[in-house]
């Protein structure tokens, strides 16, 4: 079942416990992926990589960035149906911005105006230059791309009715190292488990708090 924005946006919580015994439809994860790929970034720069984990064997993995500190997101992660490792780029070579244009050109964006090839990737240069040299912020940059994808998978999970929960609380380092991400140019960022609700998750009847729309709002 697919909600109105207005109703997910009200349904949607994050997810304290996960009824392990549910595990989401092909048709679900097939949207989801589809979610995620289909994020917009910055430029178009793509900037991300998905580690998701569907299996026992695949979730401990992720589970192994939830001991310590983190532990109180150890169960969540063995629980959910799936959990999805976000990776972002730590900086962007040639070779991925030839990728990115040559999808662009496959897709047939420059089909009519062939001239704006060479705008559009050097618009995604210029960008990413401003960055690096200007701002010397590249890498938290390319982590705000990871951000904007968090979030559409969160507002989607709604839309979908199925549970979610965002998780910055899991040692990046650990990650880093158990899928060999440095080697990759890639860093670990966050992490988002999805699945069904349980009966046990305190959370799930607890009243939603935003602030007042006059303090988050000015109309003009």
């Amino acid at each position: 079942m697919q909600l109105s924005i207005q109703d997910a946006l009200q349904r949607r919580y994050a997810s304290k416990a996960f009824d392990a015994g549910k595990t989401l439809p092909d048709a679900v994860v097939r949207q989801i992926l589809d979610v995620l790929r289909w994020t917009p970034s910055s430029t178009n720069i793509q900037p991300w990589h998905f580690i998701v984990a569907s299996t026992d064997e695949g979730k401990a993995r992720i589970a192994k960035g939830a001991t310590g500190s983190y532990g109180y997101n150890e169960a969540k992660i063995l629980n959910a149906s799936h959990v999805v490792l976000f990776c972002s780029r730590t900086s962007v070579d040639e070779a991925h911005l030839q990728k990115v244009l040559a999808a662009e050109d496959a897709a047939g964006r420059f089909k009519d105006y062939p001239q704006a090839r060479d705008a559009a990737h050097n618009t995604r240069v210029s960008y990413h230059d401003f960055h690096k040299f200007e701002k010397k912020d590249v890498h938290h940059w390319l982590e705000k791309q990871i951000y904007l994808n968090m979030g559409a998978l969160l507002l989607s999970a709604g839309l979908l009715d199925i549970d979610a929960v965002p998780m910055e609380g899991v040692n990046q380092e650990v990650l880093n190292a158990e899928f060999d991400l440095t080697s990759k140019d890639l860093v670990a960022v966050a992490a988002i488990a999805l699945g069904y609700r349980s009966d046990e998750d305190f959370n799930a009847g607890l009243p939603k708090a935003r602030l007042a729309e006059e303090e988050v709002f000015t109309h003009i």
